[in-house]
């Protein structure tokens, strides 16, 4: 009678069992990463201004183009200096930012970085319907 041939293959499945726990502690002791931005959001209700708000309109144009209230700024260095004036005003204008629907995410970035760096404090995006599919 001969012997039955000796099995050298390993058992992976008991391998495989303990990788799968492994990976699932993994996956709920992992904390969950939150991508928020910070507001500092007005508590209660203020009471209405007594004058209407001057309104500065920020365009910025499909190919990065910027325009101050209709008119072409040829630079960023132009958009800065207007920026640092409205922001230097005791009672500073609403800054109305609106973008293109094409345009890069680069140059509104840029815009919002100028007007934070440089303390403007009423910032507000307009025409965000656009971007509703």
């Amino acid at each position: 009678m001969t012997e039955p041939e000796v099995m050298i293959d390993i058992n992976t499945t008991p391998l495989i069992d303990v990788m799968l726990v492994l990976i699932i502690m993994l996956i709920i002791t992992i904390p969950i990463q939150l991508h928020s931005v910070n507001l500092n959001m007005p508590a209660g209700n203020p009471p209405p201004p007594a004058t209407e708000p001057v309104v500065v309109t920020i365009d910025i144009d499909f190919d990065g183009t910027v325009l101050w209230n209709g008119e072409v700024l040829p630079d960023r260095a132009v958009l800065e200096t207007r920026l640092m004036q409205t922001a230097a005003i005791a009672d500073q204008p609403e800054v109305h930012i609106r973008p293109n629907k094409l345009v890069e995410y680069k140059s509104v970035a840029a815009v919002l970085a100028s007007a934070q760096r440089l303390g403007v404090t009423s910032l507000g995006m307009v025409g965000n319907e656009q971007f509703v599919k």
